[in-house]
């Protein structure tokens, strides 16, 4: 058997399989704390499809996937930094300093706000 066979036809029919056995065995007991809003902040108002929002939720969540998935290119590279040549070397250190001009911009626009430099301003 191929690895094709695998990836095309045995993981999807594995998958459908699980999932099944999930629907028919596992127990279905809804309760409130279930069936409320998950990690959002906000009590469900229900009957009413606008509820209010906070923008810095979503700000956070965007700049977390973005520095997420710069962090995850540093892993190639820090896997292959003895096989590249100097030129190599140099991309990886310009990669580092824009990632860190990134986020100390995005500190001192107020889109991150650090506890400890709000603690240090409500003292002053």
């Amino acid at each position: 058997m191929s690895n094709l066979f695998f990836l095309f036809i045995f993981v999807p029919i594995l998958g459908f399989v699980l999932l099944g056995l999930n629907l028919l065995l596992a127990p279905h007991r809804p309760d409130e704390s279930k069936v409320s809003a998950y990690e959002c902040g906000f009590s469900p108002v229900y009957g009413q499809t606008r509820s209010t929002f906070q923008i810095h939720f979503y700000l956070v969540g965007m700049l977390f996937l973005i520095f997420d998935l710069e962090i995850l290119l540093l892993f190639p590279i820090a896997v292959t930094l003895y096989q590249v040549s100097t030129f190599g070397f140099c991309i990886a250190l310009i990669f580092f300093i824009v990632l860190t001009i990134g986020f100390v911009l995005e500190i001192g626009s107020g889109a991150i706000q650090l506890s400890n430099l709000n603690l240090e301003k409500e003292k002053n």
